[in-house]
């Protein structure tokens, strides 16, 4: 597996749903270090780095999110994989 380093934007009703805790979990779940925080503008940010198949299944959830969020549009940026983080945060 090669390791992948991805800069989402993701928008619809995303915010006040837990989507970012759900995230965390997902993360977490496929071994999927990064962040991810809310933006003024309604949309939830977030940078995934891990394996390509890993990062692949946290993105496939983004399309859905949690049970009361309706995702519009996931927009992704690929980066250059830096292997900077240990964790998964929820920033706030």
């Amino acid at each position: 597996m090669t390791k992948q380093r991805l800069h989402l934007f993701i928008s619809g009703k995303v915010q006040g749903v837990f989507f970012r805790q759900a995230m965390k979990v997902a993360a977490k779940k496929n071994h999927v270090f990064g962040w991810v925080k809310n933006l003024k503008d309604a949309r939830v940010e977030a940078v995934l780095e891990g394996d390509d198949v890993n990062v692949g299944n946290v993105v496939e959830w983004c399309h859905a999110g949690p049970a009361n969020a309706r995702v519009d549009d996931v927009e992704i940026r690929n980066e250059k994989y830096k292997n900077e983080f240990t964790k998964f945060d929820v920033l706030y």
